[in-house]
């Protein structure tokens, strides 16, 4: 598979040091051509282009992995999808589930894959835990409370950028929604409360989900709270517990009632690269398709729907 970077964003290190065989990184685009040109030299890259378009124009690629900001993933999906490329695009796709729909389809109609970037679901303590749940290791689950947080005061930062649908919701707590939704299926109702920051997204969001069989999840996601991650998951019988379940580089444990569950090492980007290679092959199916981003871009929508009206909204 020979892929092309469209932007020079500050995440596609983390493909770049973990590409798998048969995955090759054979160009890379910007809006500026020296710093296309630069990025390519300073990575080893083998062509650099001065615009997105171009990179679409490029007969030589097979697909292009979409790492622009929240608010151009759908057009720039669209555009790729036109030009005949597989897709590998940043999460959260979107908060309009309606766009998560379309891009599907259209990739369905051109015959191209599209993927959403969750890296966390490739690696094997994602897997792991929800073998765990449904092994009943925890006995019956009846709550899942997860959190994600950073420190982030430039308002200058991408992530605060109300124009292209930055906020702390979009930026982590979309790792809360996947993680409770893994476990716990799709919620029926939702509800949220967030703190809005001076450039106009939530710099802070809390959530509540109701799902079937009476469980229920809660999580936090935060620009002002400390550098912190976890995904709780508490049944009738026991707790299941991830340490760091989303960004699996920081370190920690997979523990059933404080005992530590083997789990291999990983690098869930590499993991992320091979999955989409061998989907595009027809040699695996691809772990997160269409059904997973719309419900994923679903429960968002209602997520900032509740929170913009106060109320409960049912999915």
């Amino acid at each position: 598979m020979r892929l092309g970077l469209m932007s020079t964003a500050s995440i596609n290190e983390a493909l770049l040091g973990a590409v798998p065989e048969g995955v090759q990184i054979a160009a890379v685009a910007s809006r500026d051509a020296a710093r296309a040109q630069a990025y390519a030299h300073e990575h080893g890259i083998g062509r650099a282009h001065g615009s997105y378009e171009e990179l679409l124009g490029d007969d030589e690629l097979d697909a292009v992995y979409i790492s622009l900001p929240n608010g151009m993933h759908h057009e720039w999906t669209l555009k790729a999808i036109e030009a005949g490329k597989h897709v590998l695009v940043e999460k959260p796709y979107s908060r309009r589930a309606a766009e998560a729909e379309e891009a599907w389809e259209a990739a369905g109609r051109a015959g191209v894959v599209v993927m959403e970037a969750f890296m966390w679901r490739h690696h094997p303590q994602a897997a792991a835990a929800l073998s765990l749940v449904e092994q009943g290791k925890i006995g019956r689950l009846r709550e899942i409370r997860t959190t994600f947080s950073f420190p982030l005061f430039d308002h200058e930062n991408v992530r605060m950028a109300a124009d292209l649908d930055g906020g702390a919701l979009m930026d982590v707590g979309c790792y809360c929604i996947s993680g409770s939704r893994l476990l716990g299926g799709e919620p029926e109702h939702v509800f949220g409360e967030q703190v809005v920051g001076p450039t106009g997204v939530d710099v802070d969001f809390y959530g509540a989900m109701r799902f079937a069989n009476d469980v229920v999840a809660v999580f936090d996601a935060s620009f002002t709270l400390p550098k912190r991650q976890r995904l709780e998951a508490v049944g009738e019988e026991g707790t299941l517990v991830l340490e760091a379940p989303w960004r699996s580089d920081w370190g920690g444990r997979v523990l059933v009632d404080d005992e530590q569950v083997a789990v291999p090492a990983a690098n869930p980007y590499e993991l992320e690269l091979a999955n989409l290679a061998a989907a595009i092959a027809g040699e695996a199916e691809q772990l997160l398709g269409r059904e997973d981003a719309v419900a994923q871009a679903r429960v968002i929508e209602a997520l900032y729907r509740s929170a913009e009206s106060g109320e409960a909204v049912r999915i």
